[in-house]
C-alpha cells in the first residue's frame, strides 16, 4: 500500500495568488486520493494574502488561517495536513517545513533577515527547507540564486511547470551535483488547477520529520501529475 502526499500547496487566506480556501482545497485532495497535504501558503516576503501593516502577531494569525482550515476539515474527512511556509527571497522560494505558527509569533521580522542568516536559524530551531522551482523563468525572477549549503532538499518537479519541463529537469542536475535530495510538490493554487504532483510513501508520514527522514533516504516516489 502507498501513501500521497502533496508538499506545496496555497490557499486564499495565505496567498494573494490563491483562489480556493484552505477547507475546499483539503477536500478535493481528499477526493483525489491524497492522504496529506502540507499548506505552504506565500509568506509576508512573498505574495502574501496578509496587509502588511497589522502588527505581527496578528499578521501571523491571519496567515495561519488556511492552514487552520484545512486541518479542521482535514479532521473531519480523514486527511492529514501539515503546517509549512513558502519564504521567499528576491523571487526565489523555499518551502519550510516542521516549525509552526507559535513559532512563527516569536520570530518578529523573520522575513526581512538576510537568507542565509534566516535559514541556519530555522533549521537550528528544528526546521529543514526545501528549496522551490529554483530554475523557474518568468519576468519578476531577475536572475537566479541557489543556496546548496543552505537548504535540506529541492524541488526537481513543480506541478505548475510541467508545460515547460526544462525548468524541472535543471532542477534534477542541480540536486544532482551537489547530492541533494530531491522531491516534488503541485504548487497548486485553485480548485481548477490541481496538478497532481506530490510524494507517495510506502509509510505514513506522521510529522513533517517523517518526510524529511524519506526524502534523505531516497525512499519518496516523485509524481509529475495529470489529474
Amino acid at each position: 500500500m502507498t501513501y500521497r502526499y502533496e508538499t506545496h500547496m496555497h490557499t486564499r487566506e495565505g496567498s494573494r495568488c490563491a483562489s480556493a480556501s484552505g477547507r475546499e482545497m483539503a477536500r478535493i485532495h481528499r477526493e483525489k486520493g491524497y492522504q496529506g497535504i502540507f499548506v505552504t501558503d506565500h509568506f509576508f516576503n512573498g505574495n502574501t494574502a496578509v496587509p502588511r501593516d497589522l502588527p505581527w502577531r496578528e499578521r501571523v494569525d491571519l496567515f495561519c488561517r488556511g492552514y487552520e482550515e484545512a486541518r479542521d476539515e482535514g479532521e473531519k474527512i480523514g486527511l492529514q495536513v501539515f503546517f509549512g511556509f513558502e519564504y521567499c527571497y528576491q523571487a526565489m522560494d523555499f518551502l519550510v517545513y516542521n516549525l509552526d505558527g507559535k513559532w512563527l509569533a516569536e520570530h518578529e521580522d523573520i522575513d526581512r533577515e538576510q537568507p542565509r542568516k534566516a535559514f541556519a536559524l530555522m533549521r537550528g530551531e528544528g526546521g529543514f527547507i526545501v528549496q522551490a522551482h529554483p530554475f523557474r523563468e518568468r519576468d519578476y525572477v531577475d536572475h537566479i540564486q541557489l543556496f546548496p549549503r543552505d537548504v535540506d532538499g529541492v524541488e526537481v518537479i513543480n506541478g505548475a511547470q510541467l508545460a515547460e519541463p526544462w525548468m524541472n529537469e535543471r532542477a534534477a542536475l542541480y540536486a544532482m551535483m551537489y547530492q541533494l535530495p530531491q522531491t516534488a510538490g503541485s504548487d497548486s493554487h485553485h480548485l481548477t488547477a490541481l496538478f497532481g504532483s506530490g510524494v507517495e510513501t510506502r509509510e505514513l508520514i506522521r510529522e513533517p520529520l517523517d518526510y524529511l527522514r524519506l526524502m534523505r533516504a531516497g525512499e519518496l516516489t516523485l509524481l509529475e501529475g495529470a489529474m
